[in-house]
């Protein structure tokens, strides 16, 4: 299992747009949204899609003007790891 979070910067003139966009990405969640066009999110491994992937999809959607990730997190096999960014 892989837990990430990331700062999404939209386009002021976008945030409905990009909103939606999040809301359509398998294990993402909107945590936060500031009123400038910033969304807190974590985006988690789901329906066959890894969390790596997801954020590189982050960077793609319409509106979006730059994502970073700010935290991973990582449980497999029995393993802990955790990365800050």
């Amino acid at each position: 299992m892989n837990v990430s979070s990331a700062i999404v910067y939209a386009s002021p003139r976008r945030t409905d747009d990009v909103r939606a966009s999040l809301a359509g990405l398998p294990g993402v969640e909107i945590h936060k949204e500031t009123d400038d066009g910033r969304f807190i999110v974590t985006v988690e491994d789901a329906s066959g899609a890894t969390s790596a992937d997801t954020m590189m999809r982050l960077h793609r959607l319409d509106g979006v003007l730059f994502a970073a990730m700010v935290y991973q997190y990582s449980d497999e096999s029995g393993t802990c790891e955790e990365r800050p960014i």
